[in-house]
């Protein structure tokens, strides 16, 4: 076990937080790629009443409760040690990932037993989520921690891209895979850390906020599941923003949340300290990436639903393979990202934050501008070169905003802006897939209808069982295309089908018609959902430049700024040739002006100017 003061130890804890995060982020896209296999596995049927939402739940359950909790889990690490909490959630993560992998039911049932272990799951995954990026804060110096974050969040973000892979190669053997490859890497991480992480930063011992932390949980509940049911068919409407259960959840959480707001301005030790958000460089880096969040948390799910259920088919790609093809061609995002975040930190800790930052969210954006541009049967290499562009951009963004925000708060409130930080994310991403789905439906709904009833007809198709099958919720079509599955053998029956010419019959079945019905209808709702994504990453680049400079002194215990006035890393002015007199002299000036500039942070973490006698030791 190395000392904290080891040279190597940054170096470990940097190693063992990014496969916490790339463990935690992994399980996320490795299930979502999986979900074909999940639910042949146990038979269900994703054209049934009610079953979309096992879908939904199986793909947002996990997101909803690390958005809900990363915060209070970051609080309860200032209070009791990041480290403790970080194990616990590696324990967790492993002993849960054992108990999935052995679902012993069938249809509905065994979707529950799933939902419910994997929410179970998302309470490891928060405690690793909410801790990784304060336990690296606390290992590396200033000058090297945009570098340090930025290997972290691109291993959390790449994470995503990975197990899309993993889970379409996994899935083809058997779908219980997808879990089983959690425990290994589970134990191994939940040993490691426990015999080589220390916490080595500032405990902050208080209450815990009961009050706060249960509204937050029940406000934010309430309105991501307002959101997640809200893109379900409800009554004779394609979508369920009508409906009273949502209406409730979102105008009932949203109030939940003000009573949270009012609650943490009034109690001593808030778990979500809003003081923080005085600091401009605080807000705008959680503004800005709320916004990148909701920009592209819903793309990785829009391309798999368009390689998956129409390019692949299109391409003479069985259904049954295509989960593992579609990972394999969404490669290039995973690259682009992987070689612009580190490149990016390492750049940030040199010249500056911000400019790397929204340079990324405005390459995000145009790449969904040319996203745009292409057509729904679409040629490859052209469509690779976008989706790099869009990964570079990711990276590009993500570590720079981080090292400045988690620079520019007090040392022992960093695990609760960790959480915090991962709380927008999180959220970002669950408000993505919702507004994503919403406008996807909504583009759908104009044309798909007719669309499905001409080319029913065109093949023979009575014009009476054409225009009820056309009755098909664009839902169930965004479904059936996301699960690489079929659902015309299905909507017409046997006995249709059977009374129609052979090769009408095999054409209706096969690889082609239904993703060449629906290409045109879902490239229209493409059109809106890549709109909207480039609005959000350009008010994103605009919040990451407009936002003020850190506040000298507010990241540290008792040195200089963590953060120059451009994000970068300033030099201590104080050399070890210095005299005890000069240091002191120093010391005291600069707690009188950081009471001046800071009237908002307690008395208690101004730093103290130093006792000359303590440096004559």
């Amino acid at each position: 076990m190395l000392a904290v003061d080891h040279p190597r130890y940054k170096w470990v804890a940097l190693s063992n937080t990014t496969l916490g995060n790339l463990l935690a982020t992994i399980n996320s896209s490795i299930v979502l790629i999986s979900l074909p296999a999940i639910f042949k596995g146990i038979e269900i049927n994703p054209l049934a009443p009610g079953n979309v939402s096992y879908l939904l739940w199986m793909l947002m359950g996990y997101m909803l409760v690390t958005a809900v909790l990363v915060v209070t889990l970051g609080r309860l690490g200032d209070m009791y040690g990041r480290v403790k909490i970080y194990n616990a959630g590696f324990a967790i993560f492993a002993i849960v990932s054992i108990i999935l992998s052995v679902d012993p039911f069938t249809g509905g049932a065994g979707a529950i037993w799933l939902i419910g272990w994997r929410v179970a799951q998302a309470i490891g995954g928060a405690m690793l989520m909410a801790n990784s990026a304060a336990i690296i804060t606390d290992a590396f110096p200033p000058k090297q921690r945009g570098m340090a974050l930025g290997v972290n969040i691109v291993s959390a973000l790449a994470g995503s891209f990975i197990g899309l892979i993993a889970g379409g190669v996994l899935a083809e053997w058997d779908w219980r895979s997808v879990f089983w490859v959690n425990i290994p890497l589970g134990i191994a991480g939940a040993i490691w850390a426990y015999r080589s992480l220390h916490d080595t930063g500032v405990r902050r011992h208080a209450k815990i906020d009961w009050w706060g932390n249960l509204t937050f949980a029940v406000g934010l509940t309430a309105v991501l599941a307002g959101i997640t049911y809200g893109i379900q068919p409800y009554g004779g409407h394609t979508q369920g923003w009508t409906s009273p259960w949502v209406l409730t959840g979102l105008i009932g959480g949203a109030a939940v949340l003000v009573v949270f707001g009012i609650i943490e301005t009034r109690v001593a030790e808030p778990m979500f300290p809003l003081t923080l958000f005085r600091n401009a460089a605080f807000t705008g880096g959680n503004v800005a990436n709320l916004l990148a969040s909701v920009a592209r948390g819903g793309l990785q799910f829009m391309l798999i639903i368009w390689l998956q259920g129409i390019w692949l088919p299109l391409h003479g790609y069985d259904y049954e393979r295509t989960p593992l093809w579609a990972g394999i061609y969404l490669v290039p995002l995973t690259i682009g990202f992987l070689a612009a975040g580190p490149l990016s930190g390492f750049l940030s800790d040199r010249f500056g934050a911000r400019p790397f930052a929204a340079g990324g969210l405005l390459v995000m954006a145009v790449s969904f501008a040319g996203l745009l541009l292409v057509p729904g049967d679409f040629s490859y290499p052209v469509f690779a070169i976008l989706i790099f562009v869009n990964g570079l951009g990711g990276g590009l963004f993500s570590a720079p905003n981080t090292s400045l925000l988690m620079s520019t708060v007090p040392a022992d409130m960093r695990g609760a802006a960790s959480g915090m930080r991962a709380t927008f994310m999180n959220a970002g991403q669950v408000l993505s897939i919702g507004v994503f789905f919403s406008l996807m439906v909504a583009g759908l709904a104009d044309s798909l209808p007719a669309s499905l009833n001409a080319g029913l007809t065109a093949q023979g198709v009575p014009a009476d069982v054409a225009a009820k099958a056309a009755e098909l919720p664009p839902v169930g079509t965004l479904f059936a295309a996301f699960l690489g599955y079929n659902p015309i053998q299905e909507l017409l029956g046997p006995q249709v089908l059977g009374a129609l010419p052979a090769e009408n019959a095999h054409n209706l079945t096969g690889l082609e018609f239904f993703p060449r019905l629906i290409a045109d209808p879902f490239h229209d709702g493409l059109v809106i959902v890549f709109w909207m994504a480039i609005g959000m990453a350009v008010l994103g680049a605009l919040a990451s430049l407009i936002r003020s400079n850190p506040t000298p002194g507010l990241a540290t215990e008792t040195g200089p700024a963590d953060v120059t006035a451009d994000g970068g890393h300033p030099v201590s002015p104080i050399s070890a040739d210095d005299s005890a007199a000069e240091l002191v002299a120093h010391e005291a000036e600069l707690s009188a002006e950081l009471a001046e500039s800071q009237p908002f942070l307690p008395a208690s973490r101004i730093p103290e100017p130093l006792d000359e006698s303590a440096t004559r030791d």
